[in-house]
């Protein structure tokens, strides 16, 4: 496998990703990725070459071999990290999908129609469910992954010694394993790591369930606070009127009381009144 290009490919999500979904992937690839191609894949290279068992029957340690190690760590590895990061190339096909969609619209409406996708990145409508299960997802593969590890390798750890009495096998037999106290700490390494990432997952899907709801009440509240200043102005002015008040035929306006002053002519002075 050509993991440089995987790599290439896989970095393409970091410009569609939020903050922790850069996190999980700085993650991925260097605590998880790196460490497995430059030293987890040497450590178990010898694995069933120095499995030792204190007998020369034929066939007795390859059977007692594939009894206690029916998957090896590297492959288990190999395959959880494909599953893991196939949902963040899937995400990169949906916003090429849309790129390609809007390419063909503006080319079949011309530069001035109304565009499709204004954002294709954006993660809005199905894009926003592509990258919610996406998350799911990862962070479900992690754990089933955990459980299989748990299953065969109880609390993560491998026995320096195993005793087998499967057949072929003589009689109970003694096999030693190489390197185990290396290989426990690789193990408890990638588990520490998972745990980590499916962490982040949950995290990073809660986040964008708590966006979305945040913007749908904004929105909501938004519009109830529009209909409620209509409905007011609708009962401010009643319909048909054009804001004009009518009466009826014995209504009388009420005039203010004015004060006679000196240059009114019906209040002249006394003295000017006696003048012939």
């Amino acid at each position: 496998m050509n993991w440089g290009v995987f790599e290439g490919l896989l970095s393409g999500v970091n410009k569609y990703s939020t903050a922790f979904g850069r996190i999980w992937l700085s993650l991925v690839f260097i605590f998880r990725l790196l460490v497995y191609v430059v030293a987890a894949e040497r450590v178990w290279s010898d694995d069933h070459k120095d499995f030792d068992c204190n007998t020369r029957q034929p066939g007795c340690s390859n059977v007692c071999f594939d009894h206690f190690f029916p998957v090896s760590h590297i492959r288990l590895w190999a395959l959880q990290l494909i599953l893991v990061t196939c949902p963040s190339l899937l995400v990169i096909m949906h916003v090429a999908y849309r790129e390609a969609k809007e390419q063909r619209h503006r080319a079949a409406g011309g530069d001035d129609c109304r565009c499709i996708y204004p954002n294709p990145g954006k993660k809005r409508g199905g894009l926003w469910w592509t990258y919610l299960l996406s998350l799911i997802f990862k962070a479900g593969v992690d754990v089933v992954f955990l459980y299989i590890f748990y299953r065969f390798y109880r609390n993560y750890t491998l026995p320096r010694l195993v005793k087998c009495e499967l057949p072929p096998c003589p009689n109970v037999v003694d096999c030693f394993i190489s390197r185990p106290t290396e290989k426990n700490i690789f193990t408890l390494f990638m588990v520490v790591t998972a745990c980590v990432c499916v962490m982040l997952s949950l995290i990073e899907a809660a986040y964008l369930i708590g966006k979305r709801c945040r913007e749908c009440l904004l929105a909501s509240s938004g519009e109830s606070r529009w209909h409620s200043q209509d409905c007011t102005f609708s009962c401010a002015e009643p319909a048909g009127t054009g804001g004009q008040v009518f009466h009826g035929a014995d209504y009388k306006p009420l005039t203010a009381s004015i004060p006679p002053t000196a240059s009114s002519p019906g209040t002249l002075p006394e003295e000017e009144e006696a003048l012939p």
